[in-house]
Formats: C-alpha cells, sequence, structure tokens
C-alpha cells in the first residue's frame, strides 16, 4: 500500500504493532456509508465519472454483504478496515476501486466512521437507559407509599418510601441521558474531506456529504478535524458517569440482599450459588455492575492518557482511541441490561422495610419540627430536646411513638398529646409534602410527570 517509497516491507513485529483491523472491522458499516457518500459527491462534482462511481457503489454494496454473512476478514498486511476493503474492492471491479480514495485520506476516512459509531452507539445507550427508566418509574409506582428506612452515612436517618428511593435513580439516569444527548450535539459534524490534515484542492461538496451521513454540518478546520477525539472522550465520560450510577444502584442490591438487611430477594435469573454452600445466593450481576463501572473510567482515563500531549495533527496514537470506547460500550451495555432485568424482576420486601423505618427512631427529626411549629422553639433547641428523647426511648428499649406521655413531658414540659399524630412513620412521610420529598402523593406526581416525559 505504501507504493514506491519503501523499497522493503516491514518488519513482522511492525506489521503487527501497525495492524488495526483485528479491532476496527467493528467500523466496516460505517466504513462503506462513508465511503459510498463519498464516492456519490465525487460524480456529483465531476471529480469521478458516474459510470466508475457506479461500480464503485455495486462493489461496496457487495462487499457489504459479504461482511454482513461471513465477517469481516482479518489482514495484517492491509492493516485496517478501509484498506481490507479497498483491497477486496480492486478484487471485484479492478483499479477503478484507486478512484473512490480521490480527495480523502485515512485520516478524515478514519475520524468520518468513528463519529459515525460513537453516535450510533450512543443511540443504542439511550434506548437502554429508556428501558431503564420505565423499569424504575413502574417498580416506584408499585411503592410509592411502601415505607422504608433513609440513610445517611448508611445509618438510619428519616423514613422515605421506597418509591421515592427509586426515583432518585430515574432522576441519575435522566442526567445520564442529558450527557448523551449532548455528547451527540457535539459529535454531530464530519470530517470527511478535511484529507489528512489541510483539506484538498479538488472542487468537493462537504456539506453534502455531511448530509448524506446525516451530520448536522461539517467539521470547520482540516487539522481539528483528523485529530479530535473529543466526541470519543465525550462517549467516555458519560458512559462513566452512568456506570457510576449503576455501580451505586447495583451495591444498595447488594446491601439489601445481605441478611442482616433483607430489603430485597434477588431473582434467580440475577444470582448464583455457591460450590460447597447449598444456601446461598450470590449477587454476581450487581457484583459485576459494580466491577464494570471500574473497567469503564479505566477506558477512560486510557483515552485521555493518550490524547494528553499529542500535537497537531493525526498520530499513530490515535490508533489505539477505539479499543477502549469499544470495551466501554459493551459493558455499559451489559451493565444498563442487567439492572434493568433486576429492577424489573426483583422482590422488594416491604414489610421488612417498614420494621426497620420503625425501629430506628426515624421519626425524631418530626419530634424536633413539632416542637418548632407548635411550641414556637427555635430549631436548635428542639433539636436538643428530641435528642434527650431518643436517648429515654434507647434506654427503654422502644420506639419514640411508644414512649409515655409523661417520659416525653418530664424531657419538655410543652410536648402534649398531639405528638403521637407525627411520630409514626406514615405520618413522617406523609408530611413531606415539599418540592421533590418523599410524600406518597409528591412521589406519585413526579411518576406523572416522568411518564409523560418518556412518552
Amino acid at each position: 500500500m505504501w507504493g514506491g517509497r519503501f523499497a522493503a516491507g516491514p518488519a513482522s513485529i511492525m506489521r503487527e504493532i501497525n495492524a488495526s483491523i483485528p479491532f476496527d472491522k467493528r467500523l466496516w458499516k460505517q466504513d462503506i456509508a462513508g465511503s459510498k457518500a463519498h464516492v456519490a459527491m465525487l460524480a456529483k462534482q465531476g471529480i469521478v465519472e458516474g459510470e466508475d462511481a457506479q461500480a464503485i457503489t455495486e462493489g461496496l454494496n457487495r462487499i457489504a454483504a459479504e461482511y454482513e454473512a461471513d465477517g469481516v476478514p482479518v489482514d495484517l498486511d492491509l492493516e485496517d478496515i478501509h484498506m481490507v476493503t479497498e483491497s477486496r474492492l480492486a478484487q471485484l471491479i479492478g483499479p477503478t476501486a484507486g478512484r473512490l480514495h480521490t480527495a480523502r485520506s485515512r485520516n478524515d476516512q478514519v475520524a468520518t466512521d468513528f463519529r459515525l459509531w460513537v453516535r450510533d452507539a450512543i443511540d443504542e445507550v439511550q434506548a437502554g437507559l429508556i428501558g431503564l427508566q420505565r423499569a424504575l418509574l413502574a417498580r416506584a409506582g408499585d411503592h410509592a407509599d411502601a415505607v422504608m428506612p433513609g440513610f445517611t452515612h448508611l445509618q438510619s436517618a428519616q423514613p422515605v418510601t421506597l418509591g421515592h428511593h427509586l426515583m432518585a435513580y430515574y432522576e441519575m439516569v435522566r442526567r445520564d441521558r442529558s450527557r448523551f444527548a449532548d455528547a451527540r450535539a457535539r459529535a454531530d459534524e464530519c470530517p470527511l474531506g478535511a484529507a489528512a490534515l489541510a483539506g484538498t484542492g479538488f472542487p468537493i461538496d462537504r456539506h453534502a456529504t455531511a448530509a448524506a451521513l446525516g451530520f448536522a454540518r461539517p467539521t470547520d478546520n482540516s487539522l481539528d478535524s483528523v485529530s479530535d477525539r473529543d466526541f470519543a472522550l465525550d462517549y467516555l465520560m458519560a458512559a462513566t458517569q452512568a456506570s457510576l450510577h449503576l455501580s451505586r444502584l447495583a451495591e444498595e442490591f447488594i446491601i439489601w440482599a445481605s441478611q442482616p438487611f433483607g430489603f430485597v430477594k434477588l431473582p434467580d435469573a440475577y444470582s448464583t450459588g455457591s460450590s460447597i454452600m447449598p444456601q446461598k445466593r450470590n449477587p454476581d450481576a450487581a457484583e459485576l455492575v459494580r466491577g464494570h463501572a471500574g473497567r469503564i473510567m479505566g477506558c477512560m482515563t486510557a483515552l485521555c492518557v493518550t490524547m494528553k500531549g499529542l500535537p497537531l495533527a493525526y498520530s499513530k496514537d490515535m490508533q489505539d482511541d477505539k479499543p477502549p470506547v469499544f470495551e466501554a460500550h459493551d459493558l455499559l451495555a451489559l451493565s444498563i441490561a442487567a439492572m434493568t432485568g433486576m429492577v424489573e424482576t426483583v422482590t422488594f420486601r416491604t414489610d421488612r422495610m417498614r420494621g426497620l423505618a420503625e425501629s430506628g427512631f426515624a421519626t425524631a427529626t418530626d419530634l424536633a419540627d413539632w416542637l418548632v411549629r407548635e411550641g414556637g422553639i427555635p430549631f436548635r433547641e428542639a433539636h436538643h430536646i428530641t435528642g434527650r428523647a431518643v436517648a429515654a426511648a434507647e434506654a427503654a428499649g422502644v420506639p419514640l411513638d411508644q414512649l409515655p406521655i409523661a417520659t416525653l413531658q418530664e424531657i419538655d414540659g410543652r410536648i402534649d398529646d398531639r405528638i403521637y399524630a407525627v411520630l409514626t412513620v406514615d405520618a413522617s412521610v406523609a408530611s413531606r409534602m415539599s418540592h421533590g420529598g418523599t410524600a406518597p402523593a409528591q412521589v406519585r406526581a413526579r411518576i406523572a410527570q416522568a411518564q409523560e416525559e418518556l412518552g
């Protein structure tokens, strides 16, 4: 492929290190689409004869059918998907195949192919995340008024509803989708026609090829066009954030499935057993999702380090841009599918959740708030009074709502029988009617709004 420049072929080690076809064969659909758009433009501009353009297009269609049926052949001598396809095209239509590479370089070709692939990958991720959102909405609706302990520092804090807890993850996924949408918008520029780095002297129409490939516009600087991988980094950063959210949800399921918590029973389909302990139900799928987050983060870091010191324009280091993106995409897709399946099929033990919410003095804040509202007491003073009440309940081995009124009045005489109306977990969650609060009415309102958002 190097023509007359080199008298000898590459050393075997150079042949192996230089080839990217083992992984960039994944770009074959995008590569053929880009080539078809390019040759159509060349013909329209009179740069290539119409008859030659037709032969090239028909040859590309035949190659696509071959790849679809049999996969892409791996030939290290041909280095990459671009040369594998061009070589096969020459076998099919002869020297006319050489006209396809007029007014382009592998530099702008791969940048275009990779953008197309990342754009498609984002669309796949978005579809998966929508499925996860729908699963979260459905289960949140089922449990909008199911009381559970809310935690800070993994300590029982205030009662919340399970529906509210699940909707917290809906909001995380909503932000994830917005980051992927932003990444897609920035990737929606076409590098094709930037050639090696300086553009081309042929009278090409870059707007035509951009439109044919579904891009919003062509890129505006040829140097940046071939050296930019921001779109890949944007994808990896959005994927990293999404994987962190999935990992947090997976961690909750892992904790909740443990015997001390007993909040959930994970489905058999997402659990494994032990080779020697027949009683075990291990949350392996959730643990792997948790582990995948670290690998996805590593992929993001790998590409950041690759790109951090590269001068303009293209350098061979950039050949290593695709493996981390491909790996991260595959891991993220698996993680989304696994967590969606778990959310859809997990059994929530709401009786256990309620029992722990009732036993952890989780309504202490409600007592303090009542003292502020009904007694006109500054909150800091009310906080101290409530702390004494919690200590008394702990010493007596009873929840707050079972402390005798006499005991409460010994702590502070401004407390009366009305306090018992706010000390139950149901009263506590029902009172949290502020926007975004855990009250069942607020949770159901947000679910209805979210369902409209998703359509």
